[in-house]
């Protein structure tokens, strides 16, 4: 977590569904806000949810969405529609912010 201020790295570990994924949860009643860092390169299979927004702060992501692919890097964000099928590869050492519109998309480890 060495991207992100040290209280964010006290806030509740998120209980990542991939292997090599690190995230400390800040959570509100209107969505969630994840603090993420790629220990190893992830593939991020298609799957959908409610809205979700991110900001690149560290590495590499492939994003897949609507057909396309971007290649993000270094303050560069992203949005993904609520029900829209999207999958990523994320290089490791890469540091991302999400922001999930559902308030329980992650549960705390």
């Amino acid at each position: 977590m060495d991207h992100f201020p040290a209280w964010i790295g006290d806030l509740p570990e998120v209980d990542a569904p991939f292997n090599g994924l690190e995230g400390r949860l800040l959570s509100g009643p209107r969505g969630q806000t994840v603090f993420f860092v790629a220990t190893k390169d992830l593939d991020v299979t298609p799957h959908s949810h409610g809205a979700q927004y991110g900001i690149v702060l560290a590495g590499r992501v492939e994003l897949r969405k609507g057909g396309e692919e971007r290649v993000l890097g270094p303050g560069e964000t992203y949005e993904i529609a609520a029900g829209e099928e999207h999958a990523a590869r994320v290089a490791a050492g890469t540091a991302l912010v999400e922001v999930f519109q559902e308030p329980d998309r992650y549960a705390p480890k």
